[in-house]
């Protein structure tokens, strides 16, 4: 799970890192709402907590502006010091999906944030993806450009709703190993040709190429130029 953590205090920030990690988190901070901003719209993250009380930007300001700007659905566990009834209701109001109010529970953090992402993967298995002029239907298991089928093979099949889930963010090479073999990849570089395969299908029978390679990094889908 990658989580993105938004927080300005240095040592709820660590403690978050320290329990987080060792049950297999992947994540990132940001320490104001600039930053925390920047970091949410490269996309690529399961959920995101964020702390209300920030510099700059506050976190209700930026989960709002997640919400209403970029459409971001990534789901939102908000923490504040804050414990009256109208204050989790603005938290609520503004776009989050949850809250816990400071001091909270770890384990209760943990449990909180594996429902959120469950649900948010069921809405996902449900609903078509979209993408500039691609659009790929998990639960048909269906994809198609400019309204034209693409016949993928099943690996190209995920590594396509991979890529679109996170469009327009990276997804990193590692990411994708994991998403198409789990915990086992193979020792050599299969992922080069299957995203050499998916280029084929996606990108070569039209006009403008849609999947980038970042070298070095993973790959991404990008805008229409």
């Amino acid at each position: 799970m990658r989580a993105l953590i938004i927080e300005d205090n240095q040592d709820i920030t660590a403690n978050l890192y320290a329990f987080l990690e060792p049950l297999g988190y992947r994540l990132d901070c940001a320490a104001s709402g600039a930053a925390g901003l920047e970091r949410a719209t490269g996309g690529g993250f399961d959920v995101i907590v964020l702390d209300v009380m920030l510099p700059g930007m506050d976190g209700l300001t930026l989960c709002r502006t997640l919400r209403e700007r970029y459409g971001d659905p990534t789901p939102i566990l908000m923490l504040t010091a804050r414990d009256t009834v109208a204050d989790r209701v603005a938290g609520l109001d503004c776009g989050a999906d949850d809250y816990l109010i400071k001091p909270f529970s770890m384990k209760e953090l943990d449990a909180r944030l594996r429902a959120l992402v469950r649900r948010a993967q069921g809405r996902q298995a449900r609903t078509a993806l979209r993408w500039e002029d691609v659009e790929l239907d998990p639960a048909a298991h269906s994809a198609h450009r400019s309204g034209l089928p693409l016949r993928l093979s099943p690996t190209g099949f995920v590594i396509l709703e991979t890529l679109l889930r996170a469009a327009p963010g990276i997804v990193p090479r590692a990411e994708l190993e994991e998403a198409i073999w789990g915990d086992s990849p193979p020792d050599s570089d299969a992922l080069r040709t299957h995203i050499h395969d998916l280029r084929q299908k996606l990108d070569k029978p039209f006009s403008t190429p849609l999947l980038k390679t970042i070298p070095h990094v993973g790959y991404a889908l990008t805008k229409h130029a």
